[in-house]
């Protein structure tokens, strides 16, 4: 028995043969004009704003949604599963948050896995450099800090720098706040609190290795959507707009024409011909979605594209971990790769069936598509070239794994320091949905 975790805790659509046409939610949302105004926008915009508007997005308007536990949880005193849930529901109850995150819970040992997985791949004949890309509560950051200081030889520690990019101003304190606990962290330390997929805010390029990491990154990252009404037609863009003289919020499909959009459309090989089929196969699957239409919906991780563009881009000898969920139980919002849209009233979790019925007032977390992650980041290296790009320009190939959380930790960390007294282990035994992802570049261009 194991368990699915889930960080909190559309029905089949009906629309017409014609493109632009508009689909209205079954469940009307009132939502601020403030996020959709006159004019339509692309799904990720919406996603970006009711998650992250200064004013009315959701970790705007809790800036305590990330916890962090005062001390470290003793798993070797708690008697058995039973007891840490009890444990958890406890300080969950005791802290007006949304969740903690796996490294707060397991810390230091979960940070401290990804800092020996850094230790044993990083060239130490330059300063060592790491990136943290939304590093939530500075947990993380502390402890790769930490048990760098203690492992590592001097200098390293003494020469390392450690960043972090964070898009919360409220969180950036927060991380200062933790890191600083440790003296000797603080001149290695430094907060940047900015958009990392906003290129303007890197500057120049560094040339030199460094890692970035992300820790529960990619499933909050804006996600675009495309639809098409049967088995053989097109894919269309989805866009969302303000109902004509109501507050309510509809969908309108246009032929793709956003560049991020048919990028990650033509990555993932959506429209790719099988040239293995039967010519009788198209003509087949056309008869059948005439008599039997079904749409479809996909959602699409732009926002992954584009952050690991800008990545590649100043960061080219980068190396990467990456961890976040590969599934999301009991998902309502309709579609592939579709998100959890979750919130939290009166300390207790409910689910949307309808992403636009967000207000600010719900997460919005995306399952990571680890295959496709992997694809994405071979792109934006210049390594997967895309049909039609004839350049000669061959980026350098990289080498990557990806791994299961329980599998990543028994290779880097010390499971026993998570294990309670009957042999139960939640980090191994529950986190049966998160991977980590690492990729590292190499000398091969061939």
């Amino acid at each position: 028995m194991f368990i699915v975790i889930r960080r909190l805790r559309l029905p089949p659509i009906s629309v017409g043969r014609f493109q632009n046409q508009v689909w209205t939610p079954p469940l009307h949302a009132l939502f601020s004009t403030h996020i959709v105004a006159d004019k339509p926008i692309l799904v990720r915009d919406f996603v970006h704003s009711a998650l992250y508007h200064p004013l009315h997005g959701y970790f705007s308007q809790r800036p305590r949604s990330v916890g962090v536990l005062h001390s470290s949880i003793k798993f070797n005193q708690l008697e058995g599963r039973k007891a840490y849930m009890r444990y958890l529901d406890n300080i969950y109850k005791q802290n007006d948050i949304s969740w903690f995150t796996p490294v707060e819970i397991f810390k230091p040992w979960y940070a401290h896995a990804i800092a020996e997985a850094i230790m044993r791949t990083a060239n130490f004949s330059v300063p060592l450099k790491i990136y943290e890309i939304g590093g939530g509560s500075g947990t993380c950051a502390k402890g790769i800090l930490d048990y760098i200081m203690l492992n590592a030889p001097p200098k390293v520690y003494n020469s390392m720098t450690y960043t972090s990019v964070e898009i919360s101003p409220s969180l950036a304190e927060v991380q200062r706040e933790t890191v600083g606990e440790v003296r000797s962290h603080i001149p290695k330390f430094r907060v940047e609190c900015r958009d990392a997929a906003d290129r303007r805010g890197w500057g120049d390029v560094e040339r030199q290795p460094c890692w970035v990491i992300m820790l529960e990154v990619l499933d909050n990252l804006p996600h675009d959507l495309v639809y098409s009404e049967n088995q053989v037609s097109p894919w269309m863009e989805v866009w969302v707009e303000r109902q004509h003289g109501r507050e309510t919020l509809g969908e309108l499909y246009k032929p793709l024409q956003d560049p991020l959009i048919t990028r990650c459309v033509e990555i993932m090989d959506m429209d790719e011909p099988k040239t293995t089929r039967s010519a009788a196969v198209p003509t087949l699957k056309g008869i059948w979605s005439k008599v039997y239409p079904k749409p479809r919906r996909c959602w699409l991780p732009t926002g992954c594209l584009k952050l690991l563009e800008v990545l590649h881009e100043v960061l080219p000898k980068m190396s990467l971990i990456a961890s976040d969920f590969s599934y999301l139980p009991d998902v309502k919002v309709p579609g592939e790769r579709a998100p959890l849209v979750s919130t939290k009233k009166d300390g207790s979790s409910s689910d949307y069936e309808n992403y636009m019925d967000a207000k600010g007032d719900a997460d919005i977390f995306f399952p990571t598509d680890f295959w496709l992650l992997e694809r994405i980041d071979h792109y934006c290296s210049g390594w997967l070239k895309l049909k039609g790009d004839h350049t000669s320009k061959k980026g350098k190939k990289r080498r990557t794994i990806t791994l299961d959380t329980s599998a990543f930790m028994e290779e880097f960390g010390l499971p026993t320091k998570t294990r309670t007294k009957d042999g139960y282990n939640p980090l191994l035994d529950d986190f049966k949905n998160t991977k980590f992802y690492l990729s590292v570049p190499t000398h091969n261009i061939k």
